[in-house]
């Protein structure tokens, strides 16, 4: 029993810490592995000293009587570790917050674990992208956009306007049985079809074209008779043939050549070989409306007059199951006509349709 005039504290520690324990044992500098194992025992050693019940730092009390007995411990709360690793002077740092085996298990899980800073790495963007930065969309560029859309359509339908406008020369011969010359008629390539048969009729009525069962020796009166019959002749009477393709009277010309579509009958030939592009002047300017007509060669004059053939519908009514009317077919826009344009071929290449 210790003096009542003593300043001895009334609650004291029967046994050394697990941190002095461990200084005790670690003299200078030591392997981190031992370091480790050491603390390791030391902690195994306080634990089975808590379940013996001595040296569990529990504090013995003083009673009235001056008999000492000892308080049951306490349980403290454990406190979860921190998934992280540390070494050096952290280490001492956080040897006094692990207790139990778990602890130690879940230190060396969090040791394996890389660090969350390399994980969730900021995402920025990258300075050697070649890609244009992102352009703010405001009114002023809306309206940039749509002016520049605006300005390009417009240009678009210049061109297009001065292609239609090129005048072009078609060759042509009158066929019923047999080719009978009819001489070449102008167009322009946004004309119809309708428009080239119409003025290849006036000129089948100025030839007085008789056909082919005159022989080429018709008198005056078969002249004077055949010009009327032409005269009579409406121009839906009269069909066009290219090659073995009957174009219909309601297309344009500028169609077959914008959209260059293929000549069944010539291998990588087409329909109308015409140019999409409208004449240039000697400054390499298009200037179709400073051509001097007559004085300019046209495209297309210099044509074989037998491709473009101008039947009269009624006899083709009446031959088309003989050849070569039994292999013409009409033109159609789709998968048909573009298999019939590929079609098979013979050994010399020449293409054939099948009915």
């Amino acid at each position: 029993m210790t003096d009542s005039g003593a300043s001895t504290p009334r609650f004291t520690s029967q046994t050394a810490s697990a941190e002095e324990l461990l200084k005790s044992q670690t003299v200078g500098l030591v392997h981190l592995n031992d370091f480790r194992k050491r603390r390791a025992d030391v902690l195994e050693q306080k634990e089975k000293q808590a379940r013996d019940g001595s040296g569990t730092g529990t504090p013995d009390v003083e009673d009235s009587d001056g008999a000492i007995t000892r308080q049951p411990a306490k349980k403290k709360k454990k406190k979860a570790a921190k998934g992280l690793l540390s070494f050096g002077e952290d280490e001492d740092d956080n040897t006094s917050g692990i207790s139990t085996p778990a602890a130690r298990s879940s230190r060396t899980s969090a040791e394996a674990s890389p660090e969350p800073s390399s994980i969730n790495r900021k995402l920025t963007p990258n300075p050697n992208s070649t890609l244009p930065p992102p352009r703010a969309i405001t009114k002023a560029a809306l309206a940039a956009d749509a002016q520049e859309r605006d300005r390009l359509r417009k240009e678009f339908l210049e061109i297009q306007e001065a292609v239609k406008e090129t005048e072009i020369a078609i060759p042509f011969v009158f066929y019923d049985g047999a080719n009978i010359p009819g001489g070449t008629v102008k167009v322009k390539k946004g004309d119809h079809i309708w428009l080239f048969l119409e003025r290849c009729r006036k000129v089948g009525a100025e030839l007085g074209v008789t056909g082919s069962a005159s022989g080429g020796g018709a008198t005056l009166k078969s002249m004077e008779d055949s010009k009327k019959q032409w005269a009579r002749v409406g121009v839906d009477d009269l069909m066009c043939v290219k090659g073995e393709v009957i174009v219909p009277q309601h297309y344009e010309f500028y169609y077959f050549i914008a959209n260059k579509i293929p000549d069944p009958t010539r291998e990588a030939g087409l329909l109308f070989e015409y140019s999409g592009t409208a004449p240039k002047n000697r400054d390499g300017e298009d200037a179709p409306l400073l051509r001097v007509p007559g004085k300019e060669e046209l495209e297309g004059q210099n044509d074989d007059p037998t491709l473009t053939k101008v039947v009269d519908r009624r006899w083709y009514e009446k031959n088309k199951h003989i050849y070569p009317a039994s292999v013409w077919k009409e033109f159609k826009v789709g998968k048909e006509f573009e298999d019939l344009a590929k079609g098979r071929r013979d050994a010399q290449g020449n293409a054939f349709f099948f009915g």
